[in-house]
């Protein structure tokens, strides 16, 4: 362990030091109540509205260039921001200088309450940095997608559509990235963090982010009851809407080798526990392609930037996308105790509600994901009540192999139908060894109600749940056949109201 420091972050021009603040004071907190930069503003606390959005730069790994990505300053801990540079609405240009964001804002009548306008023009700004630096130009959806974690109540998101287009037709100004990069190259040489404090509670508490896997590795070790923290999407509400205290923190932002997507000696792709959401799933889209839109409704762009699949995974809800698709996949988890590691099919993590086999100062270091045998069908569906940044009803990922039109290999994986992600081993048994034609599909949605009792809750009944599964199946098959497959699209209503919109 290394000797207590500040937490240190380059803001609005300045390296920052911050000591004295509970280890869970947000980002926002810090930005409204010490540094007097209101501009930021809290609607609902918990990452859904994107009013708090700003932006949190990083070195890359040859510390030649920062990538800026919009999160959510409500659930990320201050500590979490040490060695990196925090951008907010202050830094994107004066009321008599305003920025190509701005000013397309402003002409295309954005804003009428203002209150959510902090938060687009970051994340607007996010996009524009992003696609002036690829030479690029995003065309509507694209930026309805990036747009998705971002709220607004009175103006509607036709004019911010429209500004999002119309930024780009003033000249290029992007942000000023030479002063970001001098200063969090000294940050670099920062010791790795450890942050002392009194919790809200005044208890003590400490934050350590070790930055080799090693010293990670015996720290957990060492600190078993300690809280792991990653991206702070979960555990961040548990601070803000339960009012729970934490204890001691380990974060995994800082350990390099947790950070890195590889592929292994087997075409197996190996994701380190903390690679990011947004990374993690564009990964995995690109070898699936069925995954992009599973991967475009997880969450959403700021929550993405922030969360991590391996704390995802983790964290075993039995309502999280990442398992079913994982577990569809025949994934395999990388478990570390010091420096012994054990390797575990993830369908085998999960015990029960939110108990898995994790042993006392172990930790999930890395998802290994194997290529898809030729002649995989996989699909991913999700059902919520929003299209976009919603949690499941039901998510259901679908696998099976065909030779020869007989179906091998099914692994149906279903989110939101037990207390945790599961396979439906009986529904996979109808089907397995079988010609793949509706009788196998039916026998298979049949096979569901040996498989879940699902519940009822807010998000849907116990009855909608069973029956929505079943359909899905059916589904399924129709897009696998073997005869005239109907195209994945003409099934999706999303794409279908498009379609309408388009024809209008």
């Amino acid at each position: 362990m290394t000797a207590p420091r500040p937490i240190r972050f380059f803001h609005q021009g300045q390296l920052k030091s911050v000591t004295g603040l509970p280890p869970t004071t947000t980002v926002l907190q810090y930005l409204r109540e010490h540094a007097r930069c209101a501009g930021t503003k809290e609607g609902c606390a918990e990452g859904d509205c994107g009013a708090c959005t700003v932006l949190v730069g990083d070195l890359d790994a040859d510390g030649q260039s920062v990538e800026l990505r919009n999160v959510n300053a409500c659930i990320q801990f201050l500590p979490m921001i040490d060695g990196k540079a925090l951008l907010t609405v202050e830094d994107l240009g004066a009321s008599d200088d305003l920025n190509p964001v701005q000013q397309a804002l402003v002409d295309c009548h954005g804003s009428q309450c203002g209150f959510c306008t902090p938060g687009f023009a970051m994340t607007m700004q996010a996009i524009y940095e992003r696609h002036q630096a690829h030479g690029t130009r995003p065309d509507r959806q694209a930026l309805a997608d990036d747009l998705a974690g971002n709220l607004c109540r009175c103006t509607g998101y036709r004019p911010i559509l429209d500004a999002g287009e119309r930024m780009f037709d003033a000249p290029a100004r992007t942000l000023d990235r030479a002063p970001m990069v001098a200063a969090l190259r000294t940050l670099r040489e920062d010791p790795p963090l450890q942050y002392e404090a009194s919790a809200r509670d005044g208890s003590p508490q400490r934050v350590f982010a070790p930055r080799s896997l090693e010293d990670f590795a015996a720290l957990r070790e060492s600190l078993p009851t300690a809280r792991l923290v990653a991206g702070a999407t979960d555990v961040g509400l548990w601070v803000n809407k339960q009012q729970r205290e934490l204890g001691d923190v380990i974060l995994t932002g800082r350990v390099d080798a947790l950070r890195r997507i590889e592929a292994g000696a087997d075409s197996s792709l190996r994701i380190g526990a903390a690679v990011s959401l947004e990374d993690a799933w564009a990964a995995l889209s690109a070898r699936v392609p069925a995954l992009r839109e599973l991967w475009l409704r997880f969450a959403s762009p700021p929550v993405r930037h922030a969360g991590t699949l391996g704390g995802n995974i983790a964290n075993g809800s039995p309502i999280g996308d990442g398992a079913p698709a994982l577990i569809a996949l025949g994934a395999r988890l990388v478990l570390r105790r010091g420096s012994a590691t054990r390797t575990l099919p993830l369908e085998d993590f999960y015990l029960d509600y939110m108990k898995n086999a994790l042993q006392p100062g172990e930790f999930v270091e890395a998802i290994e994901v194997p290529r898809p045998a030729p002649g995989t069908r996989l699909r991913g569906y999700k059902l919520a009540k929003r299209y976009d940044s919603d949690i499941s009803a039901v998510c259901a990922v679908l696998s099976l192999r065909l030779e020869d039109g007989v179906a091998r290999e099914a692994r149906f994986a279903f989110g939101g139908m037990a207390a945790i992600v599961k396979r439906a081993a009986k529904a996979e048994a109808a089907v397995n060894g079988r010609s793949w034609d509706e009788a196998a599909a039916l026998a298979a949605a049949q096979a569901l109600r040996e498989d879940f009792t699902p519940m009822t809750d807010l998000r849907a009944s116990a009855a909608y749940r069973e029956r929505a599964a079943a359909n899905l199946v059916r589904r399924f098959w129709l897009e696998t056949r073997a005869n005239a497959p109907i195209d994945a699209g003409s099934a999706s209503v999303w794409q279908a109201v498009n379609l309408q919109r388009s024809v209008a």
